[in-house]
């Protein structure tokens, strides 16, 4: 059985050498993450190429995925590096301190956001919500606090306010830089960090065009207020190629209690809007320093799959860990085995809706004829960018989804899409009449179609015309196919 979900694996010392690398795509990762919150401009550069030339080398695709750090707001530092904050301590954010003179009463803040949208009665999140701060007064230099929630406080930890609202820019200075770098080494995916609106995800989109980049574009949803606007929710999934639901910082925001609600809210509406959706952080938190997943992380992986997820990602875990080979095997494991529930085959993805272009209306009734007509064993998707096959993995099916381009960038960027697997093959080289004979000879000598099994094709009548798919065909393997 071929795993549907994908495998998103962040790159980090861990898993620098080629070997480790090489490792970790044969046992199953299917993108991976280049996080710019860490590491030099060369690093990712260096990566991406590693990445590629191993992938080739394995006869794999694998698309690779830069991560913008975005506007993380951090505290400044302490002049003993950390503190211990008490329940009852007053404790400031002061703009006036200097950028490494913290200490027990006080901190540099250095962020406009933080000063401007915090008011009496608010409560800062610190240190992923370990440490709560009740603001009890705010006089636009400095922004006294009383301690809520204590424990130990060091350099440069992040801020948050529950129930969201800082308003900073998406797109830092630095995002812009890293921007430019990703399309240097032409990445497949671009995630955008904390976007408020649709605005911010126009702005990156028109940002990589200018840098000559045609990567897909990930909304990380992370802010409380964006998950509390349905529409405007919906309009960043919209301008985006997928989202990517973001629970650290989200959860800090929201609270743990509203986290799993939201997350099954997210993946919904990324499906019915057609778009790709990523699950991430802490799936598989304690197999940094542990061989094996707690039951908790196996019951997470699974119900994201269960809940319709394209892809599940990995972050410290494969980056830092002492075991990146393993997680990629559980995870691999996880999935296939949720993926055997009735659930994830059965689809009512618009089922009762009118359909707006005939490339979708090819593409569900493909996926609908698949999953209704016994004996189907493979979906061929004859594709110029890949469109049909995205369309296609919106719908739940046992059925494996084979995308058929000539285009590298499609080949990779297919690799994200839940049920899709790539099949280089340019249709231009084979004579007009034998196209469709020679895709199902492919699939029948890779040995995932035998004699006698269904086949269902879909493609265009113009070979190199996007949007362009207008035919379906059922066909028999062994069969004179036309």
């Amino acid at each position: 059985m071929l795993r549907r979900t994908k495998i998103v694996a962040t790159l980090g010392p861990a898993t620098d050498s080629e070997e480790s690398l090489e490792a970790i795509i044969n046992a199953g990762v299917d993108v991976v993450r280049l996080n710019f919150s860490h590491g030099e401009s060369e690093d990712h550069i260096q990566r991406a190429e590693r990445v590629r030339s191993i992938a080739s080398k394995l006869g794999r695709f694998v698309a690779v995925l830069a991560d913008l750090q975005g506007p993380k707001i951090r505290i400044a530092r302490f002049a003993n590096d950390k503190i211990k904050l008490n329940v009852g301590d007053n404790f400031a954010l002061d703009t006036r301190l200097g950028v490494s003179e913290g200490n027990q009463d006080a901190v540099n803040i250095d962020h406009e956001a933080v000063i401007r949208d915090t008011h009496e009665g608010d409560i800062l999140l610190l240190d992923d919500g370990r440490i709560e701060l009740l603001v009890k007064s705010n006089d636009g230099v400095r922004i006294d606090c009383e301690v809520l929630i204590g424990g130990v406080l060091s350099n440069n930890k992040g801020i948050n306010k529950k129930g969201g609202g800082l308003s900073a820019k998406a797109l830092t200075d630095k995002d812009k830089a890293d921007i430019k770098i990703a399309a240097k080494f032409d990445a497949d995916y671009v995630a955008v960090s904390f976007p408020r609106d649709a605005e911010d995800m126009n702005e990156a989109r028109a940002l990589l065009k200018e840098a000559g980049s045609n990567a897909g574009l990930i909304a990380k949803i992370e802010r409380a207020e964006l998950v509390a606007d349905n529409e405007m929710l919906d309009e960043v999934i919209r301008v985006s190629n997928g989202v990517m639901v973001a629970r650290g910082d989200l959860a800090v925001e929201v609270g743990d209690a509203e986290l799993v609600a939201i997350q099954k809210h997210i993946i919904a509406r990324a499906r019915a809007l057609n778009r790709v959706v990523i699950t991430a952080t802490q799936m598989m938190e304690s197999m940094i320093t542990s061989p094996m997943p707690t039951r908790a992380e196996v019951s997470d992986v699974a119900n994201a799959v269960i809940d319709g997820t394209d892809a599940v990602m990995l972050s410290a875990e494969t980056a830092v860990g002492e075991y990146p080979v393993e997680v990629i095997e559980a995870m691999d494991r996880i999935c296939t085995g949720a993926e055997r529930s009735p659930t994830t085959q059965l689809s009512q993805h618009r089922i009762h809706e009118s359909f707006e272009e005939i490339d979708e209306s090819i593409a569900l009734s493909a996926m609908y004829a698949a999953n209704h007509l016994q004996g189907v064993k493979a979906i061929i998707s004859m594709t110029e960018k890949g469109k049909t096959p995205l369309l296609m993995s919106r719908i739940r099916s046992k059925i494996p989804i084979f995308s058929f381009s000539a285009h590298v960038q499609t080949q990779r960027r297919v690799a994200l899409y839940r049920g899709v697997q790539t099949i280089p093959f340019v249709a231009a080289d084979v004579e007009n009449g034998l196209v469709n004979q020679f895709a199902v000879n492919t699939l029948l000598e890779k040995g995932i179609v035998e004699e006698g099994d269904l086949v269902i094709l879909t493609k265009g009548d113009y070979i190199k015309a996007q949007g362009g798919t207008n035919t379906m065909k059922i066909l028999r393997v062994g069969d004179k196919i036309h």
